[in-house]
């Protein structure tokens, strides 16, 4: 069952975990599942099938439930609210739940010309390093004027937007993020993101488990909470000059279309301090992965590409049916997982006679603490595309090959029980990582 409102998933999550036995703190959760180009965006349809009644305006008043039971694709559309998704999602479960899928206007959190899925600590309870959201934008529309006390980092699910930035030292930074691109903000840094007239779906990761996105500071929240004389001051105008600001926070709202040349916006916000000197984006899909037998990976961390994004490094893991992520676990940070295509298992120890297996599928979310040991296993029959986030400047691991074929053998053999002619076997592998074993 999808349950998304956070209270309900907290309390839910927090009475299952009480039920069951010892075992590794893993938890995982149900997020919408981007397409990576390796298969179907069946999302991605001319004309989005809705139930009766689904895009009847009176629906947003009424609160009434859909029926998707004939309904291919569901799409989290509530009368005039809301946007089809341009992802691929488990169909399964939202059909199950599509009073959380397309929440009535009554649910805390509605979301205004756009749609969003929180992953905090509060809906999953083990995530105490990093909490994530995944947001759509219609063609144009705005994520507003903000600023997080936590750093952001971004990764472009599908479609494309424009991002704005300036730092403390009047630097500007502004950039076109295209599918598989990321963006990092540090706290405190205001930024802007405007959807193009594709529209854009994307993941955000912030390096604070207990961080919610309706924590962030608005510019019209704020605005619409200070006197208007204090801010007709603030910029030397009349007060009647501020007739016509809005009322209250705008979140995210439709925009006017954005025709201008990125170079032609770039000319409009030059600074004296120029622009930032370290890249608030980094054109990740533009970067060839590393191809090992089983698959492939790409890192992006502040020590090799990705300067500015300090406290998170990520890896794009592509497995091949049946080939698996090798064994190892990280010594530096808990990892925070997005499955983004086909189907796996993960069996996580975490500490002597404890250990806890997982099956994940597109769309969900998993959390693996500081130095528990895991694989990730593809057990279908497409291939296995997963983002592994850390917190952390650079990402990091050790294998357990790696650790095995840097220890004297005998004291191997001693512990493994195995014959020498095994034991040859592992010595005799390759000295760097296998990362995938195919």
């Amino acid at each position: 069952m999808l349950i998304t409102h956070p209270a309900v998933l907290a309390a839910l999550l927090a009475t299952f975990a009480s039920a069951l036995p010892a075992g590794p703190k893993t938890f995982k959760s149900r997020a919408p599942a981007p397409d990576t180009g390796r298969i179907e965006e069946h999302n991605v349809t001319p004309a989005p099938e809705y139930a009766p009644g689904q895009t009847d305006p009176a629906a947003v008043l009424n609160g009434n439930s859909f029926n998707w039971t004939d309904i291919a694709v569901p799409q989290p559309v509530r009368g005039n609210f809301g946007t089809p998704s341009l992802i691929k999602e488990n169909d399964a479960l939202n059909k199950q739940n599509p009073d959380a899928y397309a929440p009535p206007e009554t649910d805390s959190g509605t979301v205004y010309q756009g749609e969003r899925r929180f992953y905090s600590q509060a809906v999953l309870p083990i995530a105490a390093e990093m909490a994530g959201v995944t947001m759509t934008l219609k063609p144009n529309a705005y994520r507003e004027l903000h600023w997080h006390t936590a750093g952001e980092w971004g990764y472009m699910f599908s479609g494309s937007a424009r991002i704005s930035t300036v730092d403390t030292d009047s630097a500007v930074f502004i950039d076109d993020i295209l599918k598989g691109d990321l963006w990092y903000f540090p706290s405190g840094i205001p930024h802007a993101i405007q959807a193009h007239e594709d529209g854009c779906e994307f993941l955000l990761v912030f390096d604070d488990g207990n961080f919610s996105e309706d924590n962030t500071f608005l510019l019209t929240d704020w605005i619409a909470h200070t006197p208007k004389e204090v801010v007709a001051k603030n910029f030397q105008l009349a007060v009647s000059d501020l007739s016509a600001l809005p009322e209250k926070q705008l979140w995210i709202f439709n925009g006017t279309e954005n025709t201008n040349t990125l170079e032609a916006d770039a000319a409009t916000i030059t600074s004296p301090a120029g622009t930032n000197k370290m890249a608030n984006s980094f054109h990740w899909s533009q970067m060839n992965a590393t191809e090992y037998p089983g698959g492939s990976v790409k890192i992006a961390d502040s020590t090799s590409n990705f300067p500015i994004s300090t406290t998170i490094a990520a890896a794009l893991v592509t497995i091949n049916p049946g080939a698996m992520r090798e064994m190892h676990w990280h010594p530096t940070s808990d990892e925070w997982s997005f499955f983004l295509s086909g189907q796996g298992r993960v069996t996580v120890s975490s500490g002597p006679s404890a250990a806890r297996t997982f099956d994940f599928t597109a769309g969900d979310v998993g959390y693996i603490t500081k130095s528990d040991g895991h694989y990730i296993e593809n057990t279908g029959t497409e291939p296995l595309v997963l983002l592994e986030v850390l917190k952390a400047p650079t990402f990091s691991d050790i294998a357990l090959g790696q650790w095995l074929s840097h220890t004297p053998k005998q004291i191997v053999q001693d512990h493994l029980m195995l014959s020498g002619a095994v034991i040859d076997k592992i010595f005799n592998g390759e000295k760097t990582k296998a990362v995938i074993v195919g």
